[in-house]
């Protein structure tokens, strides 16, 4: 009997409980219920886009970019025609890259450019920057597939190295933690290898990736400590090196072997304290494009970054051009008016370029989005309204542009790039699949090879800068500016 009474009681909880989940339905937001919810898995949130949606004050401001023609001050001796906003592209703000890629298509054997690019879960796995780093290198040059952090929650997934490490690592990422122990990384993140007790370890092998079949010139990247006891054992085949740490600047680096390797492993003992970054692998010649994909990242956390850090950074990698790819994470937060989004990248755009002085910058907008509405799956509204608060902040900080949603075809276009053969997007109607990933690296690179080409006929029409004679005075001065 009392088997019978507690299954009665059970099914008149589960009948209650259903019953007040479909009462309160009605009450709650219809995105819980979206019949296309994106794979959530492993995503972190931006405390920083979190913080300025709170803060928004709906401050909206009159536009008074949308008619003003865009003209440009001569740089090199290059002017670039001038501008409409609704087709800006920024090219002007390019040129020091164009004139480093010029440069090295010259002098390919005494040149080499590094791009840096940020994104977030779009370029998760080396998703588009490894097909665009492959059309880099099969014109320019270039081996290794650059920088790679020493965890990352995309390595499994990644094609174009193989990564593991162990996980006993401590790390700090500029998504969630403000004031982190030791400045963050050009990764945004900084890792301690503080568990004592086990060895905490990172290997790396080079797989069948184009231009990326070896570990060129494998170097290790990591900060300042007052730990001088730290080693990292490099274990390569039945080899054993034991190499010491010397914690003594910002910036230092370890190079774990002066020949081009297929895969290695690095054991950190007694490495406690000390902020490690990652690892870089390339051939020092053509060109080389970092990865620096965080999934959940909304762009506003680079603004953390620490100025003499990423100097030093610089100081040995050297960028040419920096690529910051946002937008999927900012879509959809109850407004469609992005003045606070605009406010707080230009103020992360100019961070930035104290950062990495000189360095040209490039916005890529965020992509077209499928949402459902009345059962049918249209761009989201929101989607017009970013794209047009990025082009806003890539004008005012004098960066180059390129409108993703517009070049994968506009309005609906991810819907057919979900739904109509060859399928390139996933069903989340948000990420790009293999396919689509390709695809969007080769409209990029049209774009930015467009840009150059431009640039390099605009070169060749130039006024070369006048002889320098001497005056009466006798000194000479330059009486053109070219």
């Amino acid at each position: 009997m009392k088997t019978k009474s507690y299954f009665f009681q059970s099914f008149a909880i589960v009948l209650l409980a259903t019953v007040a989940f479909i009462g309160f339905k009605q009450f709650l937001p219809k995105k819980i219920f979206s019949e296309s919810a994106p794979n959530s898995k492993n995503v972190l949130i931006d405390s920083m886009l979190l913080d300025a949606v709170a803060k928004d004050v709906k401050a909206t401001t009159k536009d008074t970019l949308v008619n003003k023609k865009i003209v440009f001050d001569p740089t090199f001796g290059v002017t670039f025609p001038a501008e409409k906003f609704e087709e800006y592209k920024g090219y002007q703000y390019l040129i020091s890259f164009y004139e480093k890629l010029y440069q090295l298509e010259t002098n390919p054997e005494s040149e080499n450019v590094r791009i840096a690019y940020f994104g977030d879960s779009m370029t998760d796995g080396d998703m588009i920057v490894q097909d665009l780093r492959a059309d880099y290198q099969a014109k320019f040059g270039g081996q290794g597939v650059g920088f790679v952090s020493i965890t990352s929650e995309s390595a499994a997934s990644r094609g174009s190295i193989t990564h593991q490490y162990s996980g006993n690592w401590k790390t700090q990422s500029y998504l969630n933690v403000k004031k982190p122990r030791s400045p963050f990384g050009v990764n945004g993140h900084v890792f301690f290898a503080n568990d004592t007790a086990h060895i905490e370890w990172v290997r790396f092998k080079a797989n069948t990736t184009r231009f990326a079949t070896m570990l060129d010139n494998p170097t290790l990247f990591y900060g300042k400590s007052s730990n001088l006891n730290g080693k990292v054992n490099v274990i390569i085949g039945k080899d054993t090196i034991v190499k010491s740490l010397t914690p003594n600047n910002l910036v230092n680096t370890l190079k774990v072997s002066s020949n081009s390797i297929k895969g290695f492993k690095a054991d950190f003992i007694k490495a406690d304290s000390i902020p490690i970054f990652g690892f870089n692998f390339d051939d020092g010649k053509g060109v080389h494009v970092d990865n620096f994909s965080q999934r959940g990242n909304s762009g506003l956390p680079i603004s953390t970054f620490n100025p003499a850090v990423m100097q030093a950074f610089n100081n040995k990698l050297g960028y040419d051009l920096i690529v910051l790819h946002y937008g999927t994470n900012v879509l959809n937060y109850g407004t469609k008016d992005y003045t606070w989004y605009d406010r707080s990248m230009t103020k992360t755009v100019n961070h930035l370029k104290e950062c990495f002085p000189g360095v040209a910058i490039l916005i890529v907008s965020t992509a077209d989005k499928g949402t459902k509405y009345d059962l049918e799956m249209k761009t989201d509204s929101a989607v017009v309204p970013l794209t047009v608060a990025q082009k806003r902040y890539a004008l005012k900080t004098q960066s180059g542009f390129v409108n993703l949603y517009t070049l994968m075809g506009g309005d609906g276009s991810m819907v057919k790039w979900v739904e109509e053969e060859p399928v390139k997007a996933n069903k989340d109607y948000t990420h790009f699949n293999h396919r689509g990933a390709k695809k969007i690296a080769g409209l990029l690179y049209e774009q930015l090879n467009q840009g150059y080409e431009k640039y390099k006929a605009l070169r060749q029409k130039r006024k070369p800068a006048a002889k320098k004679s001497p005056d009466s005075t006798g000194i000479k001065k330059d009486s053109v500016n070219a």
